[in-house]
């Protein structure tokens, strides 16, 4: 009987193949009293101890396949597995109230993943996915059961899970794993993200997809609509075939493009850049065409690990991107730690909304040391290729000029020292608070660009948290209030003869492309993976045409009028 699940669109794309149930393995105990705390303690560290050599070879290989950005979640991992704040807590179960250790390490890993989960903060919530994911795979070495690898699959297969954590994402063997359905998560979830990356087809979130399936049945995953489809027809089966041949044939079309410029129908040439988190992303961005970096998230540098990374390693990683770039424009972005992202090491203060709070550009200003050390790393790459600096979070023109003249001392010193440094850097900011924006013409006067971080602007100016299932209805690119912003920013600064990018998810987005377009954006910069279905969209598209667009666009009344709006007129112009 064909049945068919909803879910949410997590990476897109068609599969066809048989499902494979991913059946967690039973992990019951009994809670009992130890005679021996000491040779209890002693069986727990050695779990501990063979986790910690399982989770090193999946980050080996995940840093060697995937990148440094998903091969730094099992850095993460590995550091609660060095906490010791939790190993002691449960030491101190087996030996004060002589619990065996399965019993301990489960009641102290219940106990941080109900207080992560209770946060309202996404970076300790994911958290708390860490310590389950970790606590339970030492718990699998306690009670000597294995996990099912999904590296092991053999042949063609659709993976369904509860959930896939990061270790079972990273473990996919690409082979033959051809995607996957979750029964929770969402788009942000770390397997969306990962699926993403590895461009496999997913939907996540369907709340019941393992409980209607079974092993071997024939299953259709449709990663654009969020559909998953059980036994289909014949019917239904020959409709999928079709469509993942003709996307087949569109992604052989995109690569096409990969050494063409992004120029529309009528001749405007604008900027496709990527987004990067680490040097190991420009294998990405240089098989998929980017004609420039259009941001650079040093934050990455400073996670995972338990200090600050000095001066060389970070002028080495700046060098590492802005030189094989050969002069395309490379955007680095300044540290922009606080709010979701913390660093365990900098003690920073507990804040009741950290994402309005002691962060990004207003931490650098208050911790300068840190701010120095980087601006003279940046500095100093700039002497290998086109490097541009912006600051993040920047809310004043004040903390602008005071952050752009600590750049001009760290400047001077390194003249004065034979250091070579570009002496053509641009210097930029981030748009990300209303305020910002609606001040862009002030701003315009002392800033080299813009860049619109669309993803906490649109949170800002409409009052909504994205992470929240509540209220995420209210996320809304298109409202016509967020249009308007962003057609601030953009105008300002070509009022001032400067330049305007965009780097948030929304500069990717297929029914945003053309009110960009439309609104005079200079530069688009998103995922590797979505560039090249970008520059095939802009060049099918007029700018005198998208103008109309645009305009028609920010006299509507709601978001989902503008996305009507497009539809019809985008669609009748192709």
């Amino acid at each position: 009987m064909t049945t068919t699940i909803e879910g949410i669109a997590a990476s897109r794309g068609y599969a066809i193949a048989e499902a494979f149930i991913l059946e967690a393995p039973d992990t019951s105990f009994h809670k009992t009293k130890v005679e021996d705390p000491e040779a209890e303690k002693s069986r727990f560290q050695k779990a501990v101890t063979s986790a910690k050599q399982e989770l090193e070879a999946i980050k080996a290989k995940t840093l060697k396949e995937q990148g440094e950005e998903n091969a730094e979640i099992f850095s993460a991992h590995l550091l609660v597995l060095e906490d010791p704040e939790l190993l002691d807590a449960v030491y101190a179960k087996v030996t004060e109230e002589t619990m065996n250790a399965e019993a301990a390490l489960t009641e102290v890993s219940d106990m941080y993943v109900t207080m992560f989960e209770g946060m309202d903060n996404e970076y300790m919530k994911e958290r708390a996915s860490d310590i389950r994911d970790v606590s339970t795979r030492v718990l699998h070495h306690l009670l000597g059961v294995t996990h099912t690898s999904l590296q092991d699959i053999a042949t063609e297969t659709i993976v369904f899970a509860e959930d896939l954590t990061p270790s079972d994402t990273a473990q996919l063997n690409r082979d033959y794993t051809l995607g996957f359905v979750t029964n929770i998560g969402g788009r942000t979830s770390h397997s969306a993200i990962m699926a993403r990356s590895l461009e496999l087809p997913a939907v996540v979130g369907t709340k019941e997809a393992t409980t209607r399936v079974q092993h071997g049945d024939q299953v259709i995953v449709d990663g654009f609509e969020g559909i998953v489809i059980i036994n289909p027809d014949e019917n239904q089966l020959r409709e999928y075939e079709k469509k993942q041949k003709a996307f087949e044939a569109q992604k052989a079309e995109w690569e096409k493009l990969v050494n063409e410029s992004s120029v529309t129908a009528d001749g405007k040439h604008v900027e496709l850049a990527a987004n990067i988190g680490t040097p190991e992303d420009m294998t990405g961005v240089q098989s998929h065409g980017a004609e420039g970096i259009g941001l650079y998230r040093t934050e990455f540098l400073y996670m995972g690990r338990n200090e600050l990374p000095d001066e060389e390693e970070q002028f080495n990683a700046y060098r590492s991107v802005v030189e094989p770039m050969n002069g395309k424009p490379v955007v680095i972005r300044t540290l922009d730690i606080g709010g979701d992202k913390e660093l365990p090491y900098l003690d920073l203060p507990e804040e009741m909304n950290p994402f309005l709070g002691y962060r990004a550009i207003r931490l650098c200003l208050e911790e300068t040391d840190m701010f120095r050390v980087q601006l003279r790393a940046l500095l100093r790459a700039s002497a290998y290729g086109n490097l541009k600096i912006m600051f993040p979070m920047v809310a004043t023109l004040e903390e602008f000029r005071e952050a752009k003249a600590l750049l001009d001392e760290e400047r001077q010193k390194l003249k004065s020292e034979g250091t070579d440094v570009s002496d053509d850097i641009e210097v930029g900011i981030m748009v990300e608070i209303p305020a910002t924006a609606v001040h862009a013409d002030i701003f315009a006067k002392e800033v080299d660009f813009f860049s619109i971080g669309t993803n906490d602007l649109i949170q800002y100016t409409l009052a909504v948290d994205r992470m929240s299932e509540k209220v995420s209805h209210l996320y809304q690119p298109y409202h016509p209030a967020v249009l308007r912003l962003v057609q601030q920013v953009i105008t300002a600064a070509h009022n001032e003869g400067k330049w305007a990018g965009m780097c948030g998810e929304m500069a990717g987005e297929e029914t945003a492309i053309p009110l960009l377009l439309g609104l005079g954006l200079d530069e688009f910069s998103m995922s590797a993976t979505s560039v090249l279905p970008a520059r095939s969209l802009i060049r099918s598209l007029s700018v005198e045409k998208m103008e109309r667009l645009a305009a028609e666009a920010l006299r509507k009344s709601t978001a989902e009028e503008v996305a009507e709006l497009v539809r019809e007129k985008v669609t009748s112009d192709e």
